[in-house]
């Protein structure tokens, strides 16, 4: 198994992902997310926001396309969420921006060490800069700040910026589906230039770690739809793991 072979685990990925149902999440609530991309598309501060990345500065399987995808689910989240809290529509809707904006800025310092608080001190400036009040810019930059896997979880004391920050932490973490199969393993190798046998000997502990995510939701709407965005991954990677060990012990060249 040699480098090559990459090319070839990348599209079986994609076969495997083309015969896979689509996500629940994105049938029942099609019209959150739709409203979430229509505010990603066309709000002027939410533009304002995209605007400050460059994919060149960004990691390379985190770039605007994942920023983007991110933005959109946690907008959506929150939307589903807002409805079964004692929220106002205004309310709602502050907080959907909010979480859109979360979402476009939290990999913005993800090529750093410790990229969440250094993402969360860069988003500040950002939101500073194009004169967000207080209380959005202060949600926002603890969210980023609390969006990476397997540690803190929201301890902000407020509901309202919890929800912010729970949304974007699911909306990320439905990216551990088939999109982290078909797309992000494959960047981060060659990119990284991992040699096939390192990527095989590291295969297992990684699944392993995406199991555990199953767990982790913080939303009631992400404990509901996120673990079968994540068991579809999983079903991709075994069957990229398979392939592996297979062109291995063949020796295929």
């Amino acid at each position: 198994m040699s480098v090559k072979h990459y090319s070839h685990l990348q599209e079986l990925s994609r076969r495997i992902a083309a015969t896979l149902p689509r996500p629940v999440f994105y049938g029942v609530h099609a019209r959150e997310v739709q409203s979430a991309a229509s505010l990603l598309a066309g709000h002027g501060l939410v533009r304002q926001c995209r605007a400050q990345l460059d994919d060149a500065l960004l990691e390379c399987a985190h770039g605007i396309c994942h920023c983007e995808a991110v933005a959109r689910d946690a907008g959506a989240i929150v939307m589903i969420e807002g409805t079964m809290r004692p929220y106002p529509a205004a309310e709602v809707a502050l907080l959907t921006e909010a979480a859109i904006i979360a979402g476009l800025l939290h990999d913005i310092k993800r090529r750093e060490a410790d990229h969440a608080m250094r993402g969360s001190v860069e988003a500040d400036r950002v939101l500073m800069g194009l004169g967000m009040d207080d209380r959005r810019r202060n949600y926002i930059t603890y969210a980023i700040r609390n969006h990476e896997a397997f540690k803190t979880v929201c301890d902000l004391g407020d509901e309202a910026g919890c929800l912010v920050s729970d949304a974007l932490y699911d909306a990320d973490k439905f990216r551990w589906g088939p999109e982290n199969f078909t797309t992000t393993v494959w960047t981060m190798v060659q990119d990284r230039g991992t040699p096939p046998k390192r990527l095989h000997e590291m295969f297992p502990e990684k699944m392993q770690g995406i199991e555990r995510i199953k767990e982790t939701f913080r939303t009631g709407t992400g404990r509901k739809y996120g673990p079968e965005i994540i068991d579809q991954g999983l079903q991709i990677g075994n069957a990229v793991y398979a392939e592996m060990t297979s062109l291995l012990r063949t020796g295929s060249e």
